[in-house]
């Protein structure tokens, strides 16, 4: 495993401080926080256990976040997450939110190619250069250097932003059935 794609390993002692080990220097959740929109893997553990608490603090990084009021989980959302581990949900629930995840990220990625795309005549307009590396700028701050998949700026066409809409809602209705028949 090459040296970037290894997780960033943050020991918890006994004191509750977490320590960088690449570093050498304890950290705060805001610093994990910042490593993940760098786009660096982090794994925490139990410095005398050895127990695994990467979700366990990721959940409090959300629910830190989420109670300052930046909000991103609709309410809706929460109560099924509540409600998928009371009910038969809870099997296949993570299998569904992960693949949600993944075709967001394929489906940004492949608005992010189309509006770099130099056939895109959106090209050709004045000032489209300086727009395009203000994008880049901002997708390399908010998604951790513009790793694969990085969401794009709405730069498309409507058209295409609207066939791209209608193949994801297309991609989310196979994925409900499939669900449906798992928990059926």
């Amino acid at each position: 495993m090459a040296e970037e794609e290894k997780p960033l390993l943050i020991k918890r002692y006994a004191s509750r401080r977490l320590y960088n080990t690449e570093t050498s220097d304890y950290v705060t959740l805001e610093d994990i926080s910042g490593f993940i929109r760098e786009g660096r893997e982090v794994k925490i553990v139990d410095l005398k256990s050895g127990d695994d608490l990467t979700r366990q603090y990721l959940l409090q990084i959300v629910a830190e976040h989420e109670s300052k009021g930046e909000s991103v989980l609709p309410v809706g959302v929460l109560t099924d997450l509540v409600r998928s581990y009371t009910t038969k949900a809870q099997s296949y629930m993570p299998q569904f939110l992960q693949m949600s995840f993944d075709m967001w990220r394929d489906s940004q990625g492949k608005m992010m190619g189309a509006a770099l795309n130099p056939l895109n005549p959106m090209t050709a307009m004045p000032g489209y250069e300086a727009l395009r590396a203000q994008q880049e700028a901002f997708l390399k701050a908010m998604w951790g250097g513009g790793k694969t998949g990085a969401p794009a700026a709405k730069s498309a066409a409507p058209e295409e932003a609207g066939a791209d809409l209608d193949d994801i809602r297309k991609q989310l209705a196979e994925m409900q059935a499939k669900l449906n028949k798992m928990g059926g």
